[in-house]
């Protein structure tokens, strides 16, 4: 690959096309006149008044449905409903009429149902840790910050701490839209009984960050194995003589760059906050679009929102056998079921046998979706629903 060196050009991530400053728009002109001025700032201060009000309003409705339901012997988990907070957010955003963005007023309304939610109790969520994690950033994006969140060591740890009923639910990576499938978190499902409550989708920035402010003092950089793999080529061209160090999080990275010198680490901004960092380059990812798939995970069933998502773990009696995928298959393409993912992983059983996890558009528990399982099923030596949820909001 041919070095972006010998132009002379600067190395840069992906945030540098967007930082130039060419075709700004003019502010808006906003007369100086003192009591107009005053004026405008008197009704923001009223509306700012009134959505306090109305804040406490349905902060008082929430506490009355948790006195209800502590009335009727039920845990904190038992508040919470993704369902329902799936179809708010949606209503949210089709009402939207600017200025402000989708995403703001998903952000702003996910934080609303948190406070709300944690006037009892607020929930306990895992999630591979430690902070400045993207699996932390998963957890705030779904459950806003008034969770209580929880760090672990490890996936299975957080599976762990869900059933023993420590954690309300749990964080763990799926899959990358670049790197594909995190194969551990697949196989925790043939053992474990959670189930899959929901899924969030982050859109992925990875930084270079340090204590040295160039390039030209780093010796090794270190990173979750995905993260290198995200910025491969970014790395070939502007550090192919470093070092590439592996470790178990994008925070142990950033840890280590705190502390050895000549190591700097690719992670998300809130390591760099966590650890105290300069970001060197910004948003190295070799994909514009690099986006990690986050699933949540909690001991029960939901009831479908309208927009749904179902994972299988299904298998044949003899995976080896001609067609056994394709009969398989057969009742979701009968029914017309879309079928969104399909991954293999080896049963456990005996070798070369295998299972399969398939993710389907719909509710288990809707038609025609139903129907089709129940055909599914009697053709499979293994069948799981692990989950039934509403599909990402932004």
């Amino acid at each position: 690959m041919k070095s972006k060196k010998k132009t002379g050009k600067k190395p840069v991530g992906r945030a540098s096309a967007r930082q130039s400053g060419v075709g700004l728009k003019p502010d808006l002109q906003v007369s100086s006149e003192p009591q107009q001025l005053d004026s405008i700032r008197d009704r923001i201060d009223d509306i700012d008044k009134r959505i306090h009000d109305l804040l406490n309003e349905r902060a008082q409705f929430a506490q009355q449905v948790g006195k209800s339901k502590r009335s009727e012997g039920l845990s904190t988990a038992d508040f919470y409903k993704p369902e329902r907070e799936a179809q708010v957010l949606r209503k949210a955003l089709e009402r939207n009429k600017g200025p402000l963005r989708n995403e703001e007023i998903a952000r702003l309304f996910r934080e609303i149902m948190s406070a709300c939610l944690a006037q009892q109790e607020p929930l306990k969520v895992a999630f591979l840790g430690p902070e400045g994690t993207f699996s932390q950033q998963a957890v705030l994006k779904h459950f806003g910050h008034s969770v209580r969140a929880l760090p672990l060591t490890s996936i299975g740890e957080v599976f762990e701490e869900v059933q023993a009923g420590h954690a309300d639910f749990g964080i763990v990576p799926i899959e990358n839209s670049t790197e594909g499938t995190v194969n551990n978190t697949l196989d925790m499902f043939l053992t474990s009984p959670l189930k899959i409550c929901g899924e969030v989708e982050l859109r992925i920035h990875q930084h270079v960050m340090g204590r040295m402010h160039g390039l030209e003092k780093i010796v090794r950089v270190c990173s979750h194995q995905q993260s290198l793999a995200q910025c491969r080529q970014w790395l070939d061209e502007y550090l192919p003589n470093a070092e590439r160090v592996p470790v178990s999080s994008n925070a142990e990275a950033a840890r280590r760059a705190r502390d050895e010198d000549g190591t700097a680490a690719i992670a998300g901004q809130a390591a760099a906050e966590v650890y105290g960092l300069s970001i060197i380059v910004p948003e190295i990812e070799d994909a514009p679009d690099n986006t990690t798939r986050f699933l949540v995970i909690g001991r029960k069933l939901f009831s479908a929102s309208g927009n749904d998502k179902t994972t299988l773990l299904v298998s044949a009696g003899d995976t080896q056998s001609p067609g056994a995928l394709h009969r398989l298959l057969g009742p979701l393409a009968e029914y017309g079921i879309s079928m969104t993912r399909i991954e293999s992983r080896p049963s456990r059983r005996r070798k070369w046998d295998y299972v399969f996890f398939i993710d389907v558009v719909g509710h288990a528990e809707q038609h025609p979706l139903s129907t089709a399982l129940e055909e599914l099923k009697k053709q499979s030596s293994l069948f799981r629903v692990l989950g039934s949820y509403p599909c990402a909001v932004l």
